[in-house]
């Protein structure tokens, strides 16, 4: 059986350099993590946890609350989050809530039961606060939907400023009917996108259509749906503003079934700059946003957290890009 004296030798380094290595891979250079790492493997060593725990107070995991895993932009901030967190020496805990505040209570009670070092949120719910934890809560960091006015810190993005950019593009495009195909009512990227798509309105002199925003749930079902429902209306709009990439993707479906061409019948935009987006038919304009990043932020702030060190920034604006495809042309687009 192999132990950590064999592990040193493979790894050319002490035997207090490989335990520190084990229980505060943050103190030791990456160079020297990976060579450890690699020893611990090629050895086939495996330290008693629950001995290295016990000592450092540490489990080394941390919980990330996801809404939903089928969605491809969470599927990117949780890449980011894992390769941030494997860089860091920490392990992560997956946890597909469906949005069920039952659920991440549960998973956020870990870090009391010492199953868990720290939390990360994608949620706007605070599952603290539901647990009376106040001012006291174990660290967490809430990204991507973030709880407005929150106690915790957080990455977002300006939903409300990228919404307004793409809305504008399309004013300037020509367009003056733009419909909306929203997210759940209850995300606050939801009321910030639709708040950014209504100023854009106000301010190029456009009245406000309530006929023409159409209640998703960021699913391609929705979009498909949402599609069918404007096209239907006595006047349809020239434009269509989905909230995420996946319901423009419905959307277009079914703008195709009737029958439609886009850009040349209606302009279609969505929002994330998922992969897809680029290989639809035509290619999707949309709003880019860094998902990876959003992930790999988290873990940083949240390791920071949990090793007390400080906070460079409490609340990171991760920056967005209006990426323009051919999914849109002004009113009367005769083709390329």
């Amino acid at each position: 059986m192999s132990n950590i004296r064999e592990v040193a030798r493979l790894a050319g380094v002490s035997v207090a350099t490989v335990s520190r290595t084990l229980k505060s891979p943050e103190r030791v250079l990456p160079e020297t993590r990976n060579k450890v790492n690699a020893a611990v493997e090629q050895a086939g060593y495996r330290p008693n946890l629950m001995a290295v725990q016990f000592r450092s107070r540490k489990t080394a995991n941390l919980v990330i609350l996801v809404p939903k895993i089928a969605n491809i932009f969470f599927a990117r901030v949780i890449s980011g989050a894992q390769q941030a967190a494997q860089a860091a020496g920490y392990r992560l805990l997956l946890c597909d809530t469906q949005g069920h505040e039952e659920t991440e209570r549960a998973f956020a009670e870990l870090v009391h039961a010492h199953q868990a070092d720290g939390v990360i949120q994608l949620r706007a719910y605070d599952p603290y606060e539901a647990l009376g934890e106040g001012e006291d809560s174990p660290p967490i960091v809430n990204a991507c939907e973030v709880i407005k006015d929150g106690r915790y810190p957080t990455i977002s993005l300006d939903n409300h400023a990228a919404a307004r950019a793409m809305t504008e593009h399309l004013i300037e495009l020509g367009h003056r009917r733009i419909g909306l195909i929203k997210g759940p009512r209850s995300s606050p990227l939801t009321r910030d996108r639709v708040d950014g798509y209504i100023e854009a309105l106000k301010q190029a002199g456009i009245a406000f259509d309530p006929t023409l925003i159409c209640h998703g749930d960021f699913s391609l079902k929705a979009g498909y749906d949402g599609a069918a429902a404007m096209l239907e209306l006595p006047e349809r709009p020239t434009a269509l503003f989905c909230e995420n990439d996946e319901m423009a993707i419905g959307a277009l479906k079914r703008i195709k079934q009737q029958g439609l061409r886009v850009p040349e019948d209606l302009s279609l935009v969505g929002f994330d700059d998922i992969p897809l987006a680029a290989y639809c038919d035509p290619p999707l304009t949309t709003i880019a946003q860094p998902a990876e990043v959003f992930g790999q932020k988290a873990v940083e702030m949240l390791v920071a957290l949990i090793e007390k060190k400080p906070l460079e920034q409490r609340h990171i604006v991760l920056p967005y890009e209006l990426t323009l495809r051919d999914s849109t042309a002004a009113p009367g687009f005769r083709g390329r």
